[in-house]
């Protein structure tokens, strides 16, 4: 049977090697089968570039199919999410699309190779426990969508804090025209974005939702504008209004959120409060008392 747990654990990542594995969702003795697989469909590539002022930046590669996930980019992805996992400077993320798009969801070629159930649910757990570490970095993070989020590329855009559109660009929910649902936690996600009702909605209707729209039912925080570089410039200096600070800090603080979010009352508290002796009578709390900045 499937194993859910909720504490760090152990795994190996696509190249064999062991990693931490942080917030993870599901125990992955039954993901060695899965891993194979995937790793026979290659194409494009999941690409990290972290920067100096803290800010990652998580490209999905693979414009000739609308960056459609193919197996090793899974796996890839994986990788990717490790990585920042152990990123001690980090203090936020944007997750953006090559080519002027953003993603398409899971190749089908892929796809149609795995169409039974049991493979399919493993798939469904790899994914969804990969994009549920996403969200639970220690990292401020949006995805910026230019050009069009369909299916999975959808779900991969609510594993994100904050959401930046393009004017032109668009999320939806096509799982009902594959005779599915979300199977990344895409789901579950957006209900705490949207609202139990918002998110039937989307997903009942399949709705084509631009950019004027998910801002005004919140899925989306914000228009940046187009052009070559201009969108991921403007959204690295909106996030940079909220990484602006030390590292342990800014890490601090999205702790804090995420357990608030994520935990009952009394753990939340308890997840506060252990948090909060990480940075009282740390440099950055010395130095700003020392300034006396508090009111600034």
């Amino acid at each position: 049977s499937y194993k859910l747990h909720y504490r760090s654990t152990i795994s190996h990542n696509a190249l064999g090697k062991p990693h931490h594995r942080g917030m993870a969702v599901y125990s992955s003795e039954l993901w060695d089968e899965i891993r194979g697989k995937l790793s026979m469909f290659p194409g494009g590539s999941v690409n990290l570039v972290k920067q100096e002022s803290g800010i990652a930046v998580l490209t999905v590669n693979n414009p000739d199919r609308m960056n459609a996930f193919s197996g090793t980019m899974m796996l890839e992805l994986q990788d990717r999410v490790s990585q920042l996992e152990n990123w001690k400077e980090g203090k936020g993320l944007i997750v953006h699309g090559a080519g002027g798009t953003f993603c398409s969801g899971s190749d089908l070629n892929a796809v149609r190779a795995i169409s039974n159930p049991q493979d399919g649910m493993k798939m469904c757990m790899f994914m969804q426990d990969t994009l549920t570490r996403l969200l639970r970095l220690p990292l401020i993070s949006v995805a910026l969508v230019e050009g069009r989020a369909l299916g999975g590329g959808a779900e991969l855009t609510t594993a994100c804090d904050f959401r930046l559109m393009t004017p032109s660009s668009e999320i939806q929910f096509v799982h009902k025209h594959m005779g599915l649902v979300p199977g990344w936690g895409g789901a579950a996600r957006l209900v705490r974005i949207v609202g139990s009702q918002g998110a039937l909605k989307l997903l009942a209707a399949a709705l084509k939702v631009d950019s004027a729209l998910a801002e005004r039912i919140g899925l989306s925080d914000g228009v940046v504008a187009t052009g070559a570089g201009t969108a991921l410039a403007e959204a690295e200096h909106w996030l940079g209004d909220f990484t602006r600070g030390p590292a342990p800090v800014i890490q601090a603080i999205k702790k804090v959120a995420l357990s608030g979010r994520e935990r009952p009352l009394e753990d939340a508290l308890r997840k506060e409060k252990e948090v909060f002796g990480t940075v009282w009578g740390g440099s950055a709390n010395l130095e700003a008392l020392a300034r006396k900045s508090k009111h600034k």
